[in-house]
């Protein structure tokens, strides 16, 4: 069996309080994008270990044990009986991007082992069990643009249709690790409801819709900023980092054909 994990973007993202257990309350709007890895599970009877992981594409640095595809595994095998499996994972959604690419793969391995394997675990299990491995996990469980609150595992749907726009989007070779811009950023709460201002006309978001963590990223790490600024100066209606960063993307009503930094991963093409 084969699947393409795809990525996400934030569109708006208001770090609301700190909780207790050290996380962070926030609200959000998850939106899907066709930015995908490819995620392929083979029965393979003759290995002589649980798993073999097999990485191509963007090199995954870290041990088969720390995967978060074998962590999906495992977290199946507490309770079910899965035979010896060959796991292929192609990565083509960058790291450190705030775009979901780890998650995204270890939502679509916990539902491509429920399916292959007939495990019977309906939808709110699997989000259930998704919850475990990261706060973006369940989301990629539905796949389907979400406002999310708690630490971003409460999923409320949202009607919002961009498909008649263009996605430009741009990760220069800049990581922000998630404690890093949580370090900057000072929790309250917003005196505008985001899920409310979603449903404005897209024209209005860029005056009404923020992310709570360029503030901090943009001071250190103004090549980011640039890169927002550079979108809105080439005719984005609305622009913003996504997640904790370090992409950025645009939202276009004409395909975009302007080039940046060939180091830089770009991403481009119309949304679904």
């Amino acid at each position: 069996m084969i699947q393409f994990p795809n990525a996400k973007i934030n569109i708006g993202l208001n770090v609301v309080e700190k909780r207790s257990d050290g996380y962070h309350n926030l609200e959000t709007v998850f939106y899907p994008i066709p930015l995908c890895d490819a995620l392929e599970i083979i029965i393979n009877k003759n290995l002589e270990t649980e798993y073999e992981l097999f990485n191509s594409g963007i090199k995954v640095d870290a041990a088969a044990g720390s995967n978060i595809c074998v962590k999906a595994l495992n977290l199946i095998k507490k309770d079910y009986h899965i035979p010896p499996i060959e796991i292929h994972l192609h990565k083509a959604i960058p790291f450190g991007a705030g775009l979901g690419g780890g998650s995204s793969d270890a939502a679509f391995m916990l539902n491509m082992l429920n399916s292959m394997f007939d495990l019977g675990l309906s939808k709110e299990e699997l989000k259930t069990k998704a919850s475990g491995l990261g706060a973006d996990v369940p989301f990629f469980i539905d796949n389907k643009e979400a406002f999310a609150t708690g630490i971003g595992e409460i999923l409320n749907p949202i009607q919002i249709n961009l498909n008649k726009y263009f996605l430009y989007l741009i990760k220069p070779p800049i990581h922000v690790s998630t404690p890093e811009a949580y370090a900057g950023v000072i929790p309250d709460k917003p005196t505008r409801s985001l899920h409310k201002d979603i449903l404005l006309p897209i024209e209005e978001w860029k005056t009404v819709i923020k992310n709570d963590f360029e503030k901090s990223v943009f001071e250190k790490h103004p090549e980011i900023e640039e890169i927002k600024n550079l979108l809105y100066s080439k005719g984005a209606v609305y622009a913003a980092m996504s997640g904790s960063g370090s992409s950025v993307f645009g939202l276009f009503k004409e395909e975009p054909t302007f080039l940046v930094d060939p180091s830089y991963f770009v991403w481009k093409g119309k949304l679904k």
